[in-house]
């Protein structure tokens, strides 16, 4: 399986009135960048069997914008485990019931994104210190699905690298 995880686009700095920071959306710039970064998943051929995402206005925007790149692609499911604030070990734990996707895309926050990686590479949600940008992206293969220390690092990009792939 190859497991793609992609940080929400840029923000607004502050919330709405009246609402927390999960409340938080996508600046226009922000959506511009995401919907570049999608043309370029696209252009290099990339497939999402499924596009996981936080419940999180800027996150689902941000996978929303994914599917919209690709058509056919089902629509984007909220889950639970990848809001700010939950733990890696339990984001891994309920990706597992995504294994049967060969290709796998998560839409998140940092820094749970980062230590859903490093404990998918390493076994330790703190071994590995990633800078994963805004619509930035990583790739990993997991080969015996999703197991901790069980992943490769395939690839990692800024929003600025992927968009210029596509050119």
């Amino acid at each position: 399986m190859t497991l793609y995880i992609l940080r929400h686009g840029a923000a607004e700095k502050d919330p709405p009135a009246g609402g927390d920071d999960g409340a938080r959306r996508l600046t226009a710039r922000g959506r511009e960048k995401v919907r570049e970064a999608a043309a370029a998943m696209r252009a290099l051929g990339l497939k999402f069997g499924a596009i996981l995402t936080s419940p999180l206005p800027r996150a689902a925007e941000t996978a929303e914008l994914v599917v919209a790149a690709y058509p056919g692609v089902p629509a984007c499911e909220a889950l639970s485990a990848l809001a700010p604030g939950i733990s890696p070990a339990e984001t891994v734990a309920a990706l597992r019931s995504y294994e049967r996707h060969d290709h796998l895309m998560i839409v998140g926050h940092e820094p749970g994104l980062s230590g859903v990686a490093s404990l998918l590479l390493t076994g330790s949600a703190n071994s590995v210190a990633f800078d994963l940008k805004k619509a930035g992206m990583i790739a990993l293969a997991l080969s015996d699905g999703i197991e901790r220390g069980g992943g490769q690092l395939l690839w990692m990009l800024t929003s600025r690298q992927l968009r210029r792939l596509r050119k």
